[in-house]
């Protein structure tokens, strides 16, 4: 019987404002010694630290039936993606506070009615241990009609509002996140977003 692979050491690699590389050194499944590397937001003094911490928000917003994207140009794959509102937890902030933070930042949007925070999920945990809490809302305001002015010198987000029939034809015809892909195929397949059966908070 195999057995689930143990984390001997970690050691830091390199360290940048963002990312922080580690060396990781397992005993994998059939005893024998693993060389793992990775990438985190964070500073671990343990390995037992490794993959406790969330680092971000991710919001599913819609408004008047509409689902809410941004089309951003990300530099680590080179390309204009969609994507939904998401960044990173400031010190001292609660979950809803960077929600409603990163929302106006990326689209001029404010928070009108949370559905549901999910537990952080990870991004892509074969490279990383970033992960972020997922939050469901009914946003309200007015889009800037074109790129937002509010975020750094290093982004492009123009964001949209999309129905669901213009949201199965960016799905068959542009490149999606991933997390925005999976929020974009039940939104177009008909899933109702402000559904009973998620907790309505009103902000």
């Amino acid at each position: 019987m195999k057995k689930i692979p143990v984390l001997n050491s970690m050691e830091k690699t390199r360290d940048t404002r963002f990312l922080k590389n580690y060396t990781l050194n397992y005993t994998n499944a059939e005893g024998g010694e693993k060389i793992y590397e990775t990438v985190s937001n964070f500073d671990y003094d343990s390995p037992e630290e490794l993959g406790e911490r969330a680092s971000g928000v991710v919001i599913v917003g819609w408004k008047d039936g509409r689902l809410l994207l941004c089309r951003e140009f990300r530099m680590g794959v080179n390309h204009f993606i969609y994507n939904m509102p998401a960044g990173h937890i400031d010190q001292g902030e609660n979950v809803e506070e960077c929600a409603a933070r990163e929302l106006f930042e990326e689209t001029g949007l404010s928070l009108s009615k949370v559905y549901q925070v999910l537990p952080p999920s990870y991004a892509s945990p074969d490279l990383s241990d970033s992960s972020a809490w997922v939050v469901f809302a009914e946003v309200d305001g007015e889009l800037p009609g074109g790129v937002s002015e509010h975020t750094e010198a290093d982004e492009w987000i123009h964001p949209g509002l999309y129905s669901r029939e213009e949201v199965a034809k960016l799905l068959r015809e542009e490149r999606f996140s991933g997390r925005a892909q999976m929020a974009a195929y039940f939104f177009a397949a008909g899933f109702p977003m402000n559904t009973d059966k998620l907790s309505e908070r009103h902000l």
